[in-house]
């Protein structure tokens, strides 16, 4: 190994991190006594006087002492321990887990299946740019805009090009609600060696990342704990090089509620946004959707369900869906005619009784024998979860409601849950039999037939 000397450049500013981060006595009896032997790649090697020592800041200053690192910015973002006189490590990072490509992401969001219009086309090109060359020209890739207007389709279809054609590359596809629940279940969920070990294998979980990809990350809004530790994984990514692609409802310099630094590595990189459809495009997505759903829909009905839809793309596919179902139900071509009666407000047949969110929450409830409190609350036991998602596939179905009023109705759910929910649950249709049952009869119990 090197003379220590020839590292002080480097540690000097490390250790008046640490200054800030640990407490003075265990400063001065320990980190004092720390050396600067070596650099190995990302790694800053430091030499301890004995084994107890080593053993010491193993077990209670390491992950202060990696955050000290990475918020020193000196080109390194962790640290290895040896023991003075000895060739071998006495503390090493933790290792990667073995890695397996995101199992919620949905095949159908690729940029093949998305509709490029004047309101996209450059975040489109961007984010394409990003699947085939990730960490190249744009790094950060901030995506905003309003809800329902695509982009996550677009992250997820950076993900999955990714994961297709780079399977060398470690992808993390995650929402903001599950980054906050993972980060705040690590600090809540017990104390000692077992709960700093959970911590450090989600934040190595994170940190080990090729391409993290974040969706509405407003929801980190409020939450300072997570804001710092989103902060030094990002630090950290960032350092190695690594893709990060994020989105969120508004621009940066908007998220008020977002500490400052966090606002500032945004805006560092590339922001886009993604504007509402034109009515030729909304146009084109319909006539996508339809073609996905494997139905012809004449040109008229399109020009009508296009008219007066709002901005949100899943209102505008929430409504051609109910037109499908009717056309099903009743047994009868699709026409401007019928796209008018489906469309008034979800009437049952007699015409007397509305269909609501707890109208469709009552059926399930009562065919399930749960109870509304169970269902919308946060129980994940299987018998909840199953007719929790059945809920959000027939108000999807049933309901021209953006996904995020879904989402609320149903205890205040994410829309991308909504969403892998009716996606999960209409792909188990097509292979379960009898869950395809299940599901017409609360249908006939909805619609009062």
């Amino acid at each position: 190994m090197s003379e220590s000397a020839n590292f002080d450049f480097i540690y000097d500013p490390i250790k008046e991190k640490m200054r800030e981060t640990i407490s003075h006595i265990s400063y001065i009896t320990y980190i004092e006594k720390l050396k600067p032997v070596d650099v190995d790649g990302r790694y800053i090697v430091l030499e301890t006087p004995n084994e107890n020592f080593a053993q010491y800041i193993t077990g209670t200053l390491a992950e202060k002492m990696r955050e000290a690192i990475i918020k020193a910015d000196v080109g390194v973002s962790d640290f290895r321990l040896v023991v003075e006189g000895s060739g071998e490590y006495a503390y090493n990072a933790p290792a990667e887990e073995n890695y397996a490509p995101p199992s919620n992401l949905d095949k159908k969001y690729t940029f093949d299946s998305f509709v490029v219009g004047k309101n996209n086309e450059f975040v489109y090109a961007a984010a394409r740019n990003v699947a085939e060359d990730p960490a190249g020209t744009y790094n950060p890739l901030f995506i905003y805009g309003g809800t329902g207007l695509g982009k996550t389709h677009l992250m997820q279809a950076i993900a999955n090009k990714i994961v297709a054609e780079k399977p060398n590359l470690k992808v993390i596809y995650v929402t903001c609600e599950q980054f906050v629940n993972e980060i705040i279940d690590t600090m809540f969920t017990g104390r000692g060696p077992d709960a700093r070990d959970r911590g450090n294998k989600l934040r190595q979980h994170y940190r080990s990342a090729d391409v993290l990809i974040i969706d509405d990350i407003q929801f980190i809004a409020n939450k300072k704990a997570v804001q710092e530790e989103f902060f030094h994984t990002f630090n950290e990514l960032v350092s190695k090089g690594k893709q990060i692609v994020i989105s969120s409802d508004q621009p940066p310099k908007e998220l008020t509620a977002l500490e400052e630094r966090l606002k500032t590595r945004f805006s560092g990189g590339l922001v886009f946004d993604i504007l509402p459809p034109n009515f030729e495009t909304k146009i084109a997505i319909l006539k996508r959707k339809a073609f996905e759903k494997k139905c012809i829909v004449p040109d008229e009905v399109l020009t009508f369900l296009a008219q007066d839809s709002g901005d949100d793309v899943r209102t505008l596919e929430g409504r051609l869906t109910k037109v499908i179902f009717a056309s099903k139900l009743h047994e009868v071509p699709i026409t401007v005619s019928l796209a008018a009666s489906a469309l008034n407000e979800a009437v049952s047949e007699d015409g007397k009784e509305e269909i609501t969110p707890d109208s469709i929450i009552n059926a399930v409830c009562s065919y399930y024998r749960v109870t509304k409190g169970d269902l919308v609350g946060k129980c994940k036991k299987k018998e909840l979860v199953q007719p929790r998602q059945i809920c959000c596939y027939l108000m999807c179905e049933l309901l021209s409601l953006p996904l995020m009023a879904i989402g609320k109705a149903l205890g205040n759910r994410n829309h991308t849950t909504i969403l892998y929910s009716r996606n999960k649950v209409e792909d188990l249709c097509q292979v379960n039999d009898r869950l395809a049952k299940d599901i017409d009869d609360i249908k006939n119990i909805v619609l009062k037939k």
